[in-house]
């Protein structure tokens, strides 16, 4: 993580990162763990809601409005940072909330059979990415694509196919090479636009 992401994830300017933190790791953890208690007190905010499905969405939504604001704070939950250890000790907080929250919804019959929590962990790894790239062209294009995977799981008779990650899995999926190059997609395509724009009939 550049001292770049970390000054912007904390809201300081970058100048002020380099004078006084020179080692990156800790000045991740100590900037950016008041966000990251923001996220899990909105994930224990969104556990306390009486009806169940109501509770899944707000769960999803709330914590991935801080996340899709804050590009460094998206990075920090994926764990592709320096601040890595802060990652696992946020997500070992919420992973309890986002278990009793989709016990809570099959208990009700509003959850599709065999959705599970870790289901849920793939979700801002997906739409995060999508939020975090378009936040200044479409800022609320993640939350229409948000609504479209949780309808998804909503109950309607039938199971998904395929099943529910392991905790292996979703280490896998965060440490992936392919997945720490999805940040750089939009600027490539963003340069192909460019050289289509000054090079007319060029692929």
């Amino acid at each position: 993580m550049s001292h770049e992401q970390i000054a912007e994830a904390a809201d300081v300017a970058v100048g002020t990162v380099y004078r006084h933190f020179p080692d990156r790791e800790l000045l991740g953890g100590e900037l950016l763990t008041g966000h990251v208690d923001a996220v899990v007190a909105r994930a224990q905010a969104a556990a306390q809601i009486e009806d169940p499905w109501e509770s899944l969405v707000s769960f999803m939504v709330t914590g991935l409005e801080i996340r899709v604001a804050n590009r460094g704070l998206h990075e920090i939950f994926l764990g592709t940072t320096r601040g890595a250890r802060l990652a696992t000790h946020s997500r070992e907080r919420i992973a309890p909330l986002a278990a009793r929250i989709v016990d809570r919804c099959h208990q009700a019959c509003v959850l599709r059979p065999g959705v599970g929590a870790l289901d849920l962990a793939v979700v801002p790894i997906m739409i995060g990415a999508l939020g975090t790239s378009a936040r200044h062209t479409s800022p609320e294009l993640w939350k229409r694509h948000l609504a479209a995977i949780l309808d998804g799981f909503r109950y309607d008779g039938g199971a998904l196919p395929g099943s529910t990650p392991t905790p292996d899995q979703i280490d896998q999926i965060l440490s992936s090479p392919a997945r720490s190059n999805w940040s750089v997609v939009p600027r490539v395509l963003r340069r192909r636009a460019r050289r289509r724009a000054f090079s007319p009939g060029r692929p």
